[in-house]
């Protein structure tokens, strides 16, 4: 362990502060025009100061060094441009448009091995200057320094005579927020721009609470995710994917659920991982492919708090498309229950993003998306142009954030659906649509009527039973297929520019 302070003599750690911090020694800043190189590089800068915090906290807790300060710091990928000369304009990511310097701090590139190559291959593809790669200036905090999985017992902590927080850094949560993706900030007055969308410090913290609300690892997500708000439908993929599996795993290698239990195509049963004692709050299930073209799916449950709790913390791993598969009360008359519904518009009365993302900016719908899922109906189905109207709607659909809302007075709430001219109502979809305009993220939204509250439709026992097992299978193949189509599609093709503001980061 290199330290740049001398043997320790005093008796608080705040003595040894004064005199100095632990720290790796220095790497001077290195130029590349190999994007694997210059990934291969970020990589070893990280493991090794990890691996040094990771030392340190070992070496005090069994006392075989006296209590100091310990820090290392995350890589930083840097990028500088003197030119305005324009790229390829259909291009939605891999550029800047204004010349400068652009640095981002980055964290996992282990996790992110394939992301990092392809963004910063079309950075100096684009550009045609060099990447640095270099230490930054932001501490890696401790908890964020332990290997995935890494379990550090009660009895271990208490080894310590002083606060964790006198020897290592922790996270700063009071800088570790979204305003590079809500464009709060004046970028262009900064010295350093931003060149990615999150920092590494806000990239750990969702790592970890994906594998705490999910209870998989976050190397088993997909680019393609798909959401729902029943676990009927998580029961019908399961099956689904089980069933892929045992019969060879048709293009996937393995399917993943929560405690990552893994089984792999040709299996009929997990031959890795341990069962959770209890579901988490919001299950991850992963059909994997091995360049992670894949479908994740996720039971959010109900309600927008939850939509956007998990959506905040799936968008650092930079997914190329999520869809909403759920229930919805239909709004309309002439729907029936079964019926469905392709959302082009949303009313959000969710309120859970109005400080991220104002109420007065619109969610455009996504012809890439729209047209995979009007076609995914289409195949499933059999249905086709005139004749699919019969079974769905396109149209508004409004997410509020009351369960209840018919226990009220309705004059209101129906008085502004009717105005919004809505079809359909739920509790997720437009804070899921949402979050994937503020984070750049393609999004659609397929809903299926199960009830209609204004016209006093609701399911009996008996109907709901017969309701779920017909329709909920339908609903799931028609998200798979949609999925499929998605994936087939290039990425600058899927990448609109649509949803990139003013300035935007060169990352994706």
């Amino acid at each position: 362990m290199s330290k740049r302070i001398d043997t320790f003599t005093g008796t608080s750690v705040a003595d040894v502060i004064s005199a100095g911090i632990a720290t790796p020694e220095p790497v001077a800043p290195q130029a590349f025009t190999d994007a694997r190189a210059a990934v291969d590089a970020l990589r070893a800068l990280y493991d090794r100061n990890t691996a040094f915090l990771r030392d340190a906290f070992h070496k005090v807790a069994k006392g075989e060094v006296p209590p100091q300060r310990f820090r290392a710091f995350y890589p930083e990928l840097r990028f500088s441009t003197a030119s305005f000369a324009h790229v390829d304009t259909r291009l939605a990511y891999g550029h800047v448009s204004l010349p400068g310097d652009y640095a981002t701090t980055l964290t996992r590139p282990d996790l992110f091995d394939s992301y990092l190559l392809e963004q910063i291959r079309l950075l100096i593809k684009n550009h045609g200057v060099p990447v640095t790669v270099q230490e930054s200036s932001t501490p890696i905090p401790l908890h964020f320094a332990f290997l995935e999985g890494t379990y550090v017992e009660a009895s271990v902590s208490d080894a310590f005579r002083h606060p964790l927080r006198d020897m290592f850094d922790v996270p700063d949560l009071g800088n570790t927020d979204d305003s590079i993706a809500n464009g709060d900030a004046e970028f262009q007055t900064l010295e350093v721009m931003p060149l990615a969308p999150f920092t590494g410090q806000r990239v750990d913290y969702s790592l970890q609470r994906l594998s705490h609300y999910t209870a998989t690892s976050p190397s088993h997500f997909q680019n393609y995710v798909l959401f729902t708000n029943y676990q009927f439908y998580m029961d019908e993929f399961c099956a689904y994917a089980r069933k892929l599996m045992a019969e060879g795993g048709g293009g996937f290698t393995k399917f993943v659920e929560p405690g990552n239990l893994v089984t792999f195509a040709g299996n009929n049963a997990p031959s890795q991982g341990a069962e959770p004692a209890r579901l988490p709050q919001m299950p991850a299930y992963h059909l994997v492919k091995p360049d992670g073209s894949g479908i994740t799916m996720v039971n959010i449950g109900v309600g927008p708090s939850n939509a956007k709790t998990i959506t905040d913390h799936i968008a650092v791993l930079r997914p190329h498309a999520w869809l909403m598969l759920g229930h919805c009360a239909g709004l309309r008359n002439s729907q029936q229950l079964g019926d469905y519904v392709l959302a082009h518009a949303y009313v959000r009365e969710d309120h859970v993003l109005d400080d991220d993302l104002p109420i007065w900016v619109p969610i455009p719908a996504l012809a890439e998306i729209q047209v995979a899922l009007e076609d995914a109906v289409e195949e499933v189905t059999g249905l086709e142009g005139y004749e699919l109207k019969r079974i769905m709607r396109t149209g508004t659909v409004a997410t509020i954030d009351n369960r209840n809302w018919e226990l009220r007075d309705q004059r209101g709430p129906v008085q502004r659906l009717s105005q919004s001219r809505a079809v359909a109502l739920d509790m997720e979809s437009a804070t899921i649509a949402a979050n994937g305009f503020r984070f750049r993220v393609p999004y659609g939204t397929l809903l299926c009527v199960s009830d209609k509250p204004l016209h006093g439709e609701l399911k009996l026992p008996g109907m709901a039973t017969e309701f779920y097992k017909k329709q909920v299978a339908q609903h799931l193949q028609i998200g798979i297929r949609a999925m499929e189509k998605i994936a087939a599609m290039p990425q600058d093709r899927l990448h609109s520019r649509k949803l990139r503001s003013f300035f935007e980061t060169a990352f994706q």
